[in-house]
């Protein structure tokens, strides 16, 4: 099927030949899409990241709203789905399907845990360009029985110059065999923003070891004469709060001890044991101090949450700076972290990077926040690629565009 879709655009290619119409009006500019994981809008003004700050500056910026909850896999999907996780099923880094049982970060390879929605790699490669991933969340997964072109299964011990000497490599491929639309993934900052908070010196030397990652592949694809003809797209996840071990709230001290099944962290889904007494789910919903619950269909409609099946029936999240646990999980795992996310999408704290630098944009564009699902509308315009209608708009870039479109 694939080949055959391919065969379809290299015929596409000849006719447009015999009408006078170039490859290159045929095929559209290169596309690559770099995740810095947990990259808050507000490190660019730190001076650690001169490449970054130059993309900047040469190119398109904003501080992205991202997705609730404001966690990885979740916000890695509506990046390149254009949904909200409610609608595209991975609700959470980790959670519990009625059907597929259990799913976590390490152990989500089964297909249908993914299949609600469709990434962009798919799209694309349905539609005759080549993809390549260095590394997303669900793009080593066989979705709607694809997979990219090129691929790597998550290595987090990969360090940040061999990921670009990857994506290199696949842009170095013959011109049939490159592909068009790439990801490319660091997870550097991240974790030194769990490991020591988001004002941490570790964290400003994360800063600077990313930084020097992008300008060795902006040096890469300006030695190849591609930096003209190549669209980046630069985005976070989430942002990074500081936490502590002395800003716990404790939810079997309000519900029971026995009362509750939940994880931890900012946002957590809760499920009230059968056996629990009387009262304990009223309790949760009374909580006001330092957090917040809600039955599922009464999450407020602004964070968009609440209707999928995977979602558990009571949804808790914590003020910025806050973590929801219990006294058993303390016991059996002592909080060590600086830095957590998980967060309300509209807390500062959570704010995550946007940047777009390339032939199709302006330069010196500082854009209002957006919300985070708008990004897969205007990459799916930036390749021409048709799309289902989804939860983002493309209209959020209007100005930001170098090529006005009615």
């Amino acid at each position: 099927m694939i080949a055959a879709r391919r065969a379809t655009f290299a015929v596409l290619l000849t006719v447009l030949a015999a009408l006078g119409a170039s490859p290159a009006e045929a095929k559209p500019d290169t596309l690559i899409l770099i995740s810095i994981d947990g990259f808050r809008a507000d490190y660019l003004g730190r001076g650690q990241t001169p490449t970054l700050s130059g993309l900047a500056r040469e190119g398109v910026a904003a501080a992205m709203r991202p997705s609730f909850p404001s966690l990885t896999f979740p916000n890695h999907y509506t990046l390149v789905t254009g949904l909200w996780p409610d609608h595209h099923g991975i609700v959470d880094n980790t959670m519990t399907d009625p059907v597929l049982g259990r799913f976590t970060m390490k152990a989500s390879l089964d297909p249908r845990w993914w299949d609600g929605a469709e990434p962009l790699w798919v799209t694309a490669d349905e539609q005759g360009l080549r993809t390549a991933t260095m590394f997303w969340p669900g793009s080593d997964r066989e979705i709607r029985g694809h997979r990219p072109d090129y691929y790597r299964t998550y290595d987090q011990s990969v360090p940040g110059d061999a990921r670009v000497d990857q994506v290199l490599i696949w842009l170095d491929l013959p011109p049939a065999q490159r592909p068009t639309f790439l990801t490319l993934y660091f997870d550097t900052i991240d974790t030194a923003g769990h490991a020591y908070g988001p004002d941490s010196p570790q964290m400003n030397a994360a800063l600077g070891s990313v930084d020097v990652s992008i300008k060795r592949l902006v040096d890469g694809l300006r030695a190849r004469g591609g930096l003209d003809h190549t669209n980046i797209i630069i985005v976070a996840d989430h942002g990074m709060a500081s936490v502590s071990a002395d800003r716990l709230v404790y939810l079997d001290d309000v519900a029971g001890a026995d009362a509750i099944h939940m994880g931890w962290g900012p946002t957590v889904g809760v499920a009230i044991d059968p056996s629990a007494p009387a009262g304990a789910e009223a309790k949760l919903l009374a909580l006001r101090d330092h957090a917040r619950c809600w039955k599922k269909a009464d999450v407020p409609p602004e964070l968009h949450y609440g209707t999928n099946s995977r979602i558990p029936p009571i949804v808790c999240t914590a003020d910025v700076g806050w973590l929801l646990t219990t006294h058993a999980m303390v016991a059996k795992r002592p909080m060590t972290e600086h830095g957590a996310h998980g967060y309300r999408p509209d807390a500062p704290e959570m704010a995550a990077l946007f940047l777009a630098h390339g032939p199709a944009f302006r330069t010196g564009v500082r854009l209002k926040p957006f919300d985070n699902v708008d990004v897969q509308p205007l990459m799916a315009e930036l390749l021409r690629l048709k799309v289902a209608k989804g939860d983002g708009s493309a209209v959020t870039f209007r100005a930001a565009l170098s090529d006005i479109r009615d």
